[in-house]
């Protein structure tokens, strides 16, 4: 019999949740099979065989939370498909009657145990103690209540079990509602008159907002504004649209604009790509730029490796083929990890203006938001419509200073409404 266990999968990921399980009890596995896909707090992992047998025990169900090493089931590797363990475990054998010597034995043992109990209840009668049962003696102990404090219900005053027990509540309801006084400010459950739905939050939903409640205690954190003339941007993308397409098979967006802007900012001003350990300033001269992107289980943010080693195609077939595993939760934890500084969209959804929360321990964070046509006053003092959108740089005040942090968003703001000089860059 072997076991299957859950293994080690990252440094930084030492629990899960079962998910899913891919296979049932009775099921014939070979080696390397998946058998369960495990949540964890960044990433979906499946879980393969070591061996190969047959399923003859899960047991951990879905939804139980796991740690490495634990087992979460057992495989016979001699086991035929179909067959239920159970069948196996030996049956209770039929007790035999016992016979008449032992039976009238039994009788007499009981009956000079009755008599016993009697006799010290005379005792104790005498004496001047309680009259109780044996029963009703014993509960007392076990519940540690005084006889004497015990109110009978029997005529003749003795105390039974079940005056004990009355006692027992009685003496535990003043508590209780102590309890529930001193409790109830810190109760983090609310009842409700009207109906609700309680739903438990999946294992990332709770490090999500673990990581944004952390950030939000350990940075300062503070948010710039701008806004940007989209004009350039959008007639280069109309204008150059469809050869990109045909010549590299993914279309031109605009992230793969916004990732550009943004790494030639950072090397304009590296404190945005750097981060705090200990007493420290750690200044990445790489630029691994992670992409925001939402899914049914929250927020992930895969990363661009060497953003600035890339072409327009490039990037975007990069962000591209992230969202899409990032939304069929086929993300692995390498796409995830690292990054120096993060992008989000909430334009896709609408968003007018926001303040992104930084991506610990990354130092900056840029939001774009949604594309609005308005009546921009230009420098010959005419009045055009433009489509303008707000941009937002959130950045931790430890290491940025705010002359910095705008001039970095400035930066970004000079090169987007100048696109042709990224894509000579580029």
């Amino acid at each position: 019999m072997q076991e299957i266990k859950i293994p080690e999968l990252a440094e930084s990921i030492t629990e899960g949740t079962i998910a899913e399980w891919l296979v049932k009890k009775g099921d014939k596995v070979e080696k390397g099979d998946p058998v369960v896909e495990l949540e964890t707090d960044k990433v979906n992992v499946e879980v393969n065989a070591e061996f190969s047998g047959v399923i003859t025990e899960i047991i951990s169900e879905e939804g139980d939370d796991v740690t490495v090493g634990d087992t979460i089931a057992k495989l016979d590797e001699n086991g035929e498909a179909g067959s239920n363990s159970d069948e196996s475990e030996p049956k209770e054998e039929p007790k035999e009657e016992p016979k008449q010597e032992e039976k009238q034995e039994d009788d007499k043992k009981k009956a000079s145990e009755t008599e016993t109990s009697k006799e010290a209840e005379t005792k104790s009668e005498s004496n001047g103690e309680v009259i109780a049962s044996p029963a009703a003696r014993k509960r007392a102990r076990e519940l540690n209540i005084d006889l004497s404090s015990v109110q009978s219900r029997d005529p003749l005053g003795r105390v039974r079990t079940e005056d004990v027990e009355a006692q027992a509540q009685a003496n535990k309801q003043p508590t209780e509602k102590k309890q529930e006084k001193k409790d109830a400010p810190k109760s983090e459950k609310t009842e409700f008159d009207k109906p609700v739905e309680r739903v438990k939050m999946t294992r990332r939903r709770q490090t999500i907002a673990k990581n944004l409640v952390e950030v939000q205690h350990n940075t300062a954190m503070l948010t710039t504004f701008n806004e940007v003339d989209m004009t350039a941007v959008m007639e280069l993308r109309k204008q150059r649209k469809d050869k990109f397409l045909d010549k590299n098979g993914v279309k031109l967006g605009f992230m793969s604009f916004f990732t550009k802007a943004v790494v030639g900012a950072l090397k304009e001003f590296p404190l945005l790509n750097a981060e705090i350990q200990g007493n420290e300033l750690v200044i990445k001269k790489f630029y691994d730029i992670g992409i925001a992107v939402s899914t049914d289980d929250g927020l992930v943010v895969p990363v661009v490796r060497d953003a600035d080693r890339k072409d327009f195609a490039g990037i975007e077939q990069d962000i591209n083929d992230l969202g899409t595993k990032a939304r069929d939760n086929k993300l692995a934890l390498k796409d995830l990890q690292g990054g120096s500084f993060t992008i989000t969209n909430g334009g896709t959804f609408g968003s007018m203006m926001s303040t992104p929360i930084l991506n610990a321990p990354q130092v900056g964070i840029l939001g774009m938001h949604n594309i609005v046509k308005r009546a921009m006053v230009m420098p010959d003092d005419s009045i055009e419509v433009r489509p303008m959108m707000y941009l937002a740089l959130s950045y931790d005040h430890r290491i940025v200073d705010g002359k910095e942090a705008v001039q970095f968003l400035v930066r970004i703001k000079q090169m987007l409404e100048d696109p042709y000089d990224l894509l000579l860059e580029g």
